[in-house]
């Protein structure tokens, strides 16, 4: 009669296959969590932006258009506004006790004429193009 069941060895061999799956799958996941979290940023940017335009468009003026700081719709970033009456700067910066505080690519930064900047060498990694 044959006894059914696995072996030790063949336990091993199993753990040991899914450790080295973990330890690959992992840090790949890890990344596009935090690529999503970027998203919470610029989407918050942009939104900011599109306030300010369309207070200057009837105020003529930028400043006072919006409060800052504020948090991001998600809540990862700080949002701030360095506005002047003819130009602004909108800032996400990764909140310090947040999951996003080890990101490279903070702070994002979009300014008036539509310029990008973040805290990382990669601005479409950045900025998710």
């Amino acid at each position: 009669m044959r006894e059914r069941g696995f072996t030790l060895i063949e336990l091993m061999i199993t753990i040991a296959i899914l450790a080295i799956i973990v330890a690959i799958a992992l840090p790949s996941y890890q990344a596009q969590v935090e690529k999503g979290r970027r998203a919470d940023a610029v989407t918050s940017l942009m939104e900011t932006a599109q306030q300010l335009e369309r207070c200057f468009t009837r105020t003529s003026t930028y400043e006072n258009c919006v409060s800052s700081p504020e948090d991001s719709q998600d809540g990862y970033y700080t949002i701030t506004v360095a506005d002047e009456a003819t130009s602004y700067t909108v800032t996400a910066t990764a909140k310090s006790d947040g999951p996003q505080s080890g990101d490279d690519c903070s702070p994002f930064t979009l300014d008036d004429e539509g310029n990008k900047g973040h805290g990382g060498s990669d601005t479409d990694r950045c900025w998710g193009n």
